[in-house]
């Protein structure tokens, strides 16, 4: 997959309107999804809501649930977050994301919020046994379209997006939005969203496999530019199938996610 540039710099812009006090962000072509140019990829819409909710309070996001409620389109988003069950110790965050064009929900994130400490238990890394230096480019699968898949960088050590069975893959994606460098928090959900991808066991020119939600286990925030995915997919037999990952940085275990799949012939 290609090479970041210049001119694929962010996955969204903020927007010059308003809607109702809210944050509004016009998205990228960086952020299409695969499927298909009019929708866009799980991971920035993931990350768009982490931002919401990192914008509330200084706390550490534990355990991050996005809800996608339908395909979110390529227009105009505009996102908001509260705190829905304050708390001395632990809070509960949502967050909403919407289509502003048609006035619906698209997207909604619940997030438990931990208070940032340094007097906890203190285990060894272990930092994986490779590196993205020790990871290889693969072209995109016929038939799957560029925006995210090109936006972000890709080093497979082992599969690659379209070949079937466990993927393990280095990602360095892109910045978030126009003018400010993406969070640690939002760069790992923007790249926990491929889990799926990166391990799929179906033929997506005769099968759809799509995520209806997301969700991830944060132990520390992440720590440089490349993320690790260790992802494997498993299938019912019926339309249920689950993709887990473990997600590393240089140093060591990040993070673990899952996502609920829909199986579905084309």
């Amino acid at each position: 997959m290609n090479e970041k540039s210049p001119e694929i710099a962010c996955f969204y812009a903020p927007a010059t309107r308003s809607d109702g006090g809210h944050e509004t962000f016009d998205p990228l072509p960086t952020t299409a999804s695969p499927w298909g140019p009019d929708t866009q990829h799980g991971g920035p819409p993931a990350a768009l809501l982490a931002r919401a909710i990192e914008g509330l309070n200084g706390a550490l996001v534990g355990r991050f649930t996005m809800e996608l409620l339908g395909p979110v389109p390529m227009g105009p988003l505009s996102v908001s977050a509260e705190i829905a069950r304050p708390g001395r110790t632990v809070q509960l965050a949502t967050a909403e994301l919407y289509d502003v064009t048609r006035g619906r929900r698209v997207a909604t994130a619940t997030a438990w919020l931990f208070p940032a400490s340094t007097d906890g238990p203190e285990p060894d890394p272990v930092p994986p046994p490779h590196s993205p230096d020790d990871g290889v480019e693969h072209d995109r699968p016929p038939g799957w379209g560029g925006g995210y898949l090109d936006a972000v960088e890709w080093r497979w050590i082992k599969g690659g997006v379209g070949e079937p069975g466990r993927g393990v893959v280095w990602m360095r994606a892109i910045d978030l939005v126009q003018g400010e460098p993406i969070s640690p928090l939002q760069r790992l959900l923007a790249c926990a969203d491929s889990a799926s991808g990166a391990s799929s066991v179906l033929d997506p020119r005769e099968w759809g496999f799509l995520n209806t939600e997301l969700t991830v286990h944060v132990l520390r925030p992440p720590e440089g530019e490349w993320i690790l995915l260790d992802a494997e997919t498993t299938l019912s037999t019926g339309s249920v199938g689950v993709a887990t990952a473990e997600i590393f940085d240089r140093r060591g275990l990040v993070a673990r996610s899952n996502q609920a799949l829909l199986i579905a012939r084309r």
